[in-house]
């Protein structure tokens, strides 16, 4: 007698499984198709709009199917809240669902609101279901607002004008889902047919995959075109920047620049005048990227056409001024230029809304400071320069903001006497050393770069048979 209650247990496990069987199946490859969605979002470190909403749609469209058959149910451990978990996937589907719809564009753009309408009824009624369990109230709520708003998208994407091909597929695909689920819940009971719903949403759910990874891939494709493109970029502005400071037998100088993306607003350039006398221009674009990177080479034509003025600071950011105004589209930029002249032992220095030029000499840091307005801002601006005695052993360090404008992870600014440490600490090395060390220490100190970083350090070696000009002289442009 129970070898025969054991047979038939067994013959019944058959018949369920051979009854079921369609729904595991397809149930395992719609949840499969949902999990590589999702792992791609992962591999690809970008939140995709369409892989996201289409695989956490097959996974609970998938995990449904296997809840639905009843032995898979009965391994399930009993208790109430399994049981609220398994209805609540029910209204908790179509959330992804229509949202995949209005980014794959089957939904005009003004029809957002309609979207998340549904969206918060579905979610509505999840939260609902989690907390009373399956009630059929709450069952038949979900079943008619589902079936209505498939037909009411449908007839919307009918009506949205568009030769895409992704739309085409997609309103095929929902067309057949929407007949189908139609079909089942009306003619199907009654004649006795098998549910033909499932089939439908199979095929629905591979047109949806279909037109999220050609979307994806052609992403992909796009942004590996505009990579290059940068890269390009990237190139091209590297080359309008000096390679090396000329030799020269009073002087010793160092860049360090350090791009927040590809592409900067940055600049500095070398007005070679000969061994003794030099020019050191540093420049910085308001803004990022692609523009800022624009406007930073239309600065270096403007230095160029002013090389005439490289002995008179305050000249040379009068032309460049006039030359950029009208041809920014609204960007200003900063500047500063010291002009150094080791036969006189002197240096003359201008600016243009730009930090102060730090010098260093026995240990002690003196800003030295002489602002105009802004370039590209009035055209008739005019600038004063200022003189300062060199001595042989001193130290200039020319920046842009965001060096002291870094930022720790408690919001807190680097800051300019934490650079003028670090220019004290760095005192005893040569200038290419130094200046890489003090970018170095600003990087760790900031969580994330969020500007550009470019850094100028000028030794004046001095010429030993030239005595000392006085200390200090003011003097217009």
């Amino acid at each position: 007698m129970l070898l025969a209650d054991a047979q038939l247990t067994t013959n019944e496990v058959l018949r369920t499984f051979q009854r079921d069987a369609a729904g595991l199946w397809l149930g395992a490859a719609i949840s499969t198709v949902g999990i590589m969605a999702a792992a791609l979002c992962v591999i690809r470190r970008r939140a995709d709009g369409l892989l996201t909403s289409l695989a956490a749609f097959a996974i609970l469209y998938g995990l449904r199917l296997w809840l639905e058959d009843s032995l898979v149910v009965a391994a399930l451990p009993a208790g109430e809240l399994v049981r609220r978990l398994r209805d609540a996937i029910n209204p908790a589907i179509p959330i992804p669902g229509f949202l995949y719809f209005q980014i794959a564009g089957l939904l005009p753009r003004r029809s957002r609101a309609f979207t998340y309408t549904l969206v918060s009824a579905f979610l509505g009624l999840t939260v609902a279901t989690l907390a009373v369990g399956r009630v059929p109230i709450l069952h038949t709520i979900n079943n008619a607002l589902v079936t209505a708003a498939l037909i009411l998208v449908l007839i919307r994407s009918l009506l949205v004008k568009s030769a895409s091909w992704d739309i085409a597929i997609l309103r095929r695909g929902m067309l057949l889902f929407v007949v189908l689920a139609l079909w089942d819940n009306t003619g199907a009971p009654y004649w006795r047919l098998p549910e033909l719903e499932l089939y439908g949403l199979t095929f629905f759910l591979g047109c949806m995959g279909y037109v999220a990874a050609r979307r994806t891939l052609e992403r992909d494709e796009r942004l590996g075109e505009l990579h290059s493109e940068l890269e390009v970029a990237r190139r091209i502005q590297l080359s309008l920047l000096p390679p090396e400071f000329p030799k020269a037998r009073a002087f010793e100088v160092a860049a360090c620049y350090v791009p927040m993306t590809s592409v900067a607003g940055d600049f500095y350039d070398f007005l070679d005048m000969g061994s003794e006398q030099t020019g050191l221009l540093i420049a910085d674009v308001s803004g990022h990227g692609v523009p800022a990177a624009l406007i930073a080479s239309m600065v270096k034509l403007a230095a160029s056409s002013q090389r005439a003025h490289a002995e008179s600071p305050a000249k040379l950011l009068a032309g460049m001024n006039a030359a950029l105004c009208g041809n920014t589209q609204g960007q200003y930029v900063t500047a500063a230029y010291v002009h150094l002249d080791a036969d006189k032992h002197e240096l003359h220095y201008a600016a243009a809304g730009h930090p102060a030029m730090l010098l260093l000499r026995n240990g002690n840091v003196i800003e030295v400071e002489e602002n105009g307005l802004l370039l590209a801002v009035v055209e008739s601006a005019r600038y004063t320069e200022r003189t300062v005695a060199l001595e042989a052993g001193d130290r200039l360090m020319l920046y842009t903001d965001g060096l002291p404008e870094a930022r720790n992870q408690q919001g807190k600014l680097f800051g300019e006497a934490a650079l003028q440490e670090a220019m004290r600490v760095t005192a005893e090395l040569p200038p290419e050393q130094a200046a890489n060390r003090i970018v170095r220490e600003i990087q760790n100190w900031s969580t994330a770069q969020d500007d550009d970083l470019t850094l100028l350090i000028c030794d004046f070696k001095g010429l030993a048979t030239r005595p000392l000009a006085p200390a200090t002289a003011d003097q217009g442009a």
